[in-house]
């Protein structure tokens, strides 16, 4: 949750988050009784379950070569920035964590209310292998305050910032008649359909080092990374399988539209086809950055550098249009994405409290005077060759208009990041089951920039390459 109070968000502090981790799902491997799944999952069968509560989890490690890229991180949930980014400048070599999944551990649950209802939550942590921290990728920024490009180490904004519960916190009401309906803090509707949509996610949210959508979230955060998930939201999903209907609303705790988001889902399943369209619609975006040097020497007495970050403050609005078909051993994959960026009706002020506690130190409210359009578009195929082995590919653009203004307006260059350009990628991962709960993974994915969405960029494209190691459980 964001709040306007810093001082009492610096105030609060939780008490060693891993010690009451271990306790919890200490106290839960001891009362299970017999390996299960959640119905969620019907793909693993090996999962700890007792009375209707299962404790689930994932571990991913891979070894990873960029051409260019920067020192890996021991906080963002990546390590690394698969997808290229300004400041990949060098040959790369390390491990790295949830190159395919995110390495979780979690709880979900049913519990029988009576008639067709039940009480459902989900409770869920993301952390890093490689390190043994939480992921926190807004650390990942204020680690690199003040640095130049080409000294930076790994540093990407995210949705998840620290949290005990950064995946998932949520509870609610669930009936195979009228829906579920939910509140917590939740992975979006537009999130999840980018996830779905995706031939190297295929409804996984995986993929992060093979996927231009995995590795950057910025569409399925319809616009920023940071709202791919969203504290303080209800959700409603309606029970038909084969009929895609469901919302999202964000409550902004101001009594206006201040930091509230909307989003809408309507689709359909049918004889092996799916098909949904979104909307989206969130109010003071955050996409974070860590401070320059500049903004480092004037920021305010009283902020503390390790909590500080900037930020461009925006209201997006996106929609989006996807689908698959399955064959049978082939799955086909495609969408588009259309999101627009306008300056804020409610600016944010320096002082205010993002997720997980972080300020924001330097502030832009007026990036976009011209309506800023990123056009994102992708399409893919995915091939079970058999029961143990499957690969994925996919081709994934970015398109941007030209937003600038004064003497830079409608430009074409890299002088600018108002100015058009586009990006785009190529993903392919081969994934084999080694045994009920280990998987091995080989692939890549190559990215590259041009005119205003490689501004500032000291290299414009790398070749990211995984080898890696999924335990899931």
């Amino acid at each position: 949750m964001r709040t306007r109070h810093p001082r009492a968000a610096f105030a609060h502090r939780v008490p060693a988050p891993g010690v009451a981790l271990l306790g919890i799902f200490a106290t839960l491997l001891a009362a299970s009784s017999a390996w299960g799944c959640p119905t969620q999952d019907p793909d693993r069968d090996g999962c700890l379950s007792w009375r209707g509560i299962t404790f689930y989890g994932v571990v991913d490690i891979g070894l990873q070569h960029q051409t260019h890229g920067a020192p890996p991180s021991d906080y963002i949930a990546y390590s690394t920035e698969p997808v290229v980014q300004r400041n990949s400048n060098r040959s790369v070599t390390a491990l790295a964590s949830s190159p395919l999944s995110w390495s979780r551990i979690g709880v979900v649950g049913t519990e029988p209310l009576g008639g067709d209802w039940s009480g459902v939550f989900r409770f869920e942590t993301y952390f890093n292998p490689t390190s043994g921290n939480l992921s926190d990728g807004l650390k990942s920024l204020t680690l690199n305050n003040g640095r130049p490009l080409a000294t930076q180490t790994a540093n990407l904004d995210s949705s998840v910032a620290g949290q005990l519960f950064g995946g998932a916190a949520y509870a609610g009401l669930s009936s195979p008649r009228f829906g579920a309906l939910t509140f917590g803090r939740q992975l979006t509707l537009l999130a999840d359909g980018i996830v779905r949509y995706d031939a190297i996610e295929d409804g996984q949210d995986s993929g992060h080092a093979f996927s231009l959508l995995g590795g950057s979230r910025t569409a399925a955060g319809g616009g920023t990374t940071e709202d791919t998930r969203l504290d303080q939201s209800l959700k409603y999903a309606a029970a038909p399988s084969w009929l895609h209907l469901a919302a999202l609303y964000q409550f902004g705790g101001t009594g206006r539209s201040s930091n509230t988001a909307l989003q809408g889902q309507a689709g359909v399943s049918f004889a092996g086809a799916s098909a949904d369209a979104f909307y989206a619609r969130k109010y003071d975006a955050i996409s974070a950055s860590a401070l320059s040097a500049t903004q480092v020497a004037g920021l305010a007495p009283g902020l503390p550098l390790a909590k500080s970050v900037a930020a461009t403050v925006s209201d997006n609005t996106a929609w989006a249009l996807a689908g698959s078909y399955d064959l049978g051993t082939v799955k086909l994959f495609g969408g588009y994405e259309h999101i627009s960026f306008a300056d804020p009706r409610t600016p944010l002020v320096p002082g205010f409290v993002d997720i997980g506690g972080y300020v924001l130190a330097s502030v832009s409210n007026s990036a976009y005077a011209r309506e800023r359009v990123l056009q994102v578009y992708w399409a893919g195929l995915k091939w079970r060759a058999s029961r143990d082995f499957y690969l994925a590919a996919s081709w994934y653009g970015y398109r941007q208009n030209s937003f600038a203004t004064g003497v830079e307006a409608g430009c074409s260059s890299s002088v600018s990041s108002g100015c058009s350009g586009s990006e785009k990628a190529i993903g392919v991962v081969g994934d084999y089951s080694l045994g009920r709960h280990f998987d091995a993974y080989l692939g890549g994915v190559w990215t590259e920039v041009a005119d205003g969405l490689a501004s500032g960029y000291l290299n414009p494209a790398t070749m990211t390459t995984t080898l890696g190691l999924r335990l899931r459980f």
